[in-house]
Protein backbone atom coordinates (compact mmCIF):
# COMPACT_ATOMS: atom_id res chain seq x y z
CA UNK A 1 0.00 0.00 0.00
CA UNK A 2 1.29 3.45 -0.87
CA UNK A 3 -0.47 6.58 0.34
CA UNK A 4 0.21 10.31 0.22
CA UNK A 5 -0.64 13.13 2.58
CA UNK A 6 -4.37 13.84 2.25
CA UNK A 7 -5.27 10.32 1.10
CA UNK A 8 -7.87 8.36 3.04
CA UNK A 9 -6.94 4.97 4.46
CA UNK A 10 -9.49 2.24 5.09
CA UNK A 11 -8.73 -0.67 7.43
CA UNK A 12 -11.18 -3.54 7.13
CA UNK A 13 -12.09 -5.35 10.35
CA UNK A 14 -10.56 -8.82 10.61
CA UNK A 15 -12.53 -10.00 13.64
CA UNK A 16 -16.30 -10.46 14.01
CA UNK A 17 -17.92 -7.26 15.33
CA UNK A 18 -14.83 -5.21 14.51
CA UNK A 19 -15.90 -2.50 12.10
CA UNK A 20 -13.85 -0.81 9.46
CA UNK A 21 -11.69 2.19 10.40
CA UNK A 22 -11.17 5.16 8.15
CA UNK A 23 -8.80 8.06 8.47
CA UNK A 24 -6.86 10.77 6.68
CA UNK A 25 -3.10 10.57 6.15
CA UNK A 26 -1.50 13.61 7.80
CA UNK A 27 2.14 12.64 7.28
CA UNK A 28 4.17 9.94 5.52
CA UNK A 29 7.03 8.67 7.68
CA UNK A 30 9.88 6.65 6.17
CA UNK A 31 9.86 4.91 2.80
CA UNK A 32 9.71 1.49 1.16
CA UNK A 33 8.94 -1.42 3.49
CA UNK A 34 9.38 0.83 6.52
CA UNK A 35 6.71 3.37 5.60
CA UNK A 36 4.36 4.43 8.38
CA UNK A 37 1.67 7.06 8.35
CA UNK A 38 0.42 9.58 10.88
CA UNK A 39 -3.34 9.22 10.54
CA UNK A 40 -6.28 11.17 11.96
CA UNK A 41 -9.03 8.60 12.36
CA UNK A 42 -12.68 9.55 11.92
CA UNK A 43 -13.20 9.39 15.69
CA UNK A 44 -10.72 12.28 16.04
CA UNK A 45 -7.78 10.29 17.40
CA UNK A 46 -4.37 10.41 15.75
CA UNK A 47 -1.86 7.58 15.63
CA UNK A 48 1.19 6.29 13.82
CA UNK A 49 -0.03 3.49 11.57
CA UNK A 50 1.90 0.78 9.75
CA UNK A 51 -0.47 -0.82 7.25
CA UNK A 52 -1.21 -4.52 7.25
CA UNK A 53 -3.07 -6.76 4.80
CA UNK A 54 -6.52 -5.31 5.63
CA UNK A 55 -5.53 -1.71 4.78
CA UNK A 56 -5.98 0.13 1.49
CA UNK A 57 -6.24 3.65 0.11
CA UNK A 58 -9.88 4.59 -0.55
CA UNK A 59 -10.50 4.58 -4.34
CA UNK A 60 -12.02 8.07 -4.41
CA UNK A 61 -9.02 9.49 -2.55
CA UNK A 62 -7.00 9.49 -5.79
CA UNK A 63 -9.81 10.41 -8.13
CA UNK A 64 -10.55 6.82 -9.14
Amino acid sequence: MEARTGDHIVVEGTVVDQGRREGEVLEVIGSGDRTCYRVRWHDGHESIFQPGPGAHVAPDARGG
